[in-house]
């Protein structure tokens, strides 16, 4: 799911690096019709689905000379999630809007490779405790919690803590007076890792980061207070875990995404990738600092909405998509970004324990009240 987005592409490389392993079933994309189309034709796949119906009719077009069953609509996306056909679903799509596809395939007992994060930030007290009753396999995607399932691997041992390393993004080296004049063409130029335009703005204003650490308490049972962020610019210490001993693992690799994804993919195995090797003599220095929260406020705002529960980071994600959008469109400058999210959490309903029609009623009132706040 969303194989055209900068996952989904890495996740057609393991495939293709793999043809003994991997079979592609089903192919589901946002409104790239072209690039799904030809994804289809190379994988031989049973279905596409398009999530924009304005592009069916392209892609139906595309592949009428071939088997290929073409659909459109979120509700097909979901639905191909549950096929019997697939044994495991990569979840590579961006907010919301992979909760519901998410649920699906738990429901129907699929492995889940989830690099959607927002199916757990938004849902996570209702996904997870789904995943152990259908016994359905959760594993993460996102470099940082596979970091961290990697050092859990074999230890029984209690976790005293998680420690998440952050790049600091785009605007790391960049004074705080000067955020309020930065553009998105600025944002987006991620000085560790090539991703698509909103996780790479949610990475420059810590909102990605503090919806790791969301992610990071549903995954791995792990209270706030025991999950903490550090500033790591080089990006090669993915995250750590320390352990009641005092002895800390860490999970250290190039900033190559097809890393965790084929640890997903092949566990417990591993992937045999001849061409990764890492060289430290090329590292000689790996630093750490701590993140300046004055600097990037969402970090802590995310903490606060995971202690609060409920609803809380549900309106925090559907407030950023909107604010997001419109930074990437011109509408609105960068630091309007978090000014929104607070706006919406401070007028928005909240419901303590949500059920998926409430998180659904969450997302559409922090969405509206984003964007009457951005058009005052």
């Amino acid at each position: 799911m969303g194989s055209t987005g900068s996952i989904g592409v890495q996740t057609l490389d393991i495939a293709r690096e793999n043809p003994d392993r991997f079979e592609v079933r089903a192919l589901t994309a946002h409104s790239n019709w072209q690039r799904l189309a030809a994804q289809a034709r190379e994988f031989d796949a049973d279905t596409a689905v398009i999530a924009d119906e304005g592009c069916y009719a392209p892609l139906r077009d595309a592949l009428a000379d071939t088997d290929v069953k073409v659909f459109a609509g979120a509700d097909a996306v979901a639905q191909v999630a549950a096929a019997g056909n697939v044994d495991t679903v990569v979840n590579a799509l961006v907010g919301y809007a992979g909760l519901a596809p998410t649920v699906a395939a738990i429901e129907a007992r699929k492995k889940l490779a989830l690099a959607n994060k927002e199916s757990l930030v938004v849902g996570g007290a209702y996904v997870m405790p789904l995943a152990r009753e259908r016994k359905a396999p959760v594993l993460p995607i996102d470099s940082e919690h596979s970091a961290i399932f990697q050092c859990l691997v074999g230890e029984r041992a209690p976790v005293r803590r998680l420690i998440v390393t952050c790049s600091g993004g785009a605007f790391r080296d960049l004074p705080r007076e000067a955020l309020a004049d930065v553009t998105a063409a600025q944002a987006l130029r991620h000085p560790q890792w090539q991703m698509g335009a909103k996780i790479t703005i949610d990475s420059s204003t810590l909102v990605n980061k503090g919806f790791e650490v969301i992610e990071a308490h549903w995954l791995f049972g792990t209270p706030p207070e025991r999950i903490d962020v550090v500033l790591h610019p080089q990006s090669i210490v993915h995250s750590m875990v320390e352990f009641e001993d005092g002895a800390i693992k860490a999970q250290l690799g190039t900033p190559d995404m097809r890393m965790p994804i084929s640890f997903a993919l092949l566990y417990p195995d591993r992937a045999h990738r001849p061409c990764e090797r890492f060289d430290f003599l090329a590292h000689p220095q790996l630093t750490f600092a701590a993140v300046d929260r004055a600097k990037y406020p969402a970090l802590d705002i995310a903490y606060d909405c995971l202690r609060r529960g409920g609803t809380a980071a549900c309106t925090m994600n559907g407030a950023n998509e909107v604010a997001v959008a419109a930074f990437l469109g011109g509408r609105c400058a960068w630091l309007d970004i978090v000014r929104t999210i607070e706006h919406a959490l401070a007028h928005a309903a909240f419901v303590e324990r949500p059920t998926l029609a409430d998180y659904a009623e969450a997302d559409a009132e922090a969405r509206a009240l984003a964007a009457a706040f951005l058009n005052q």
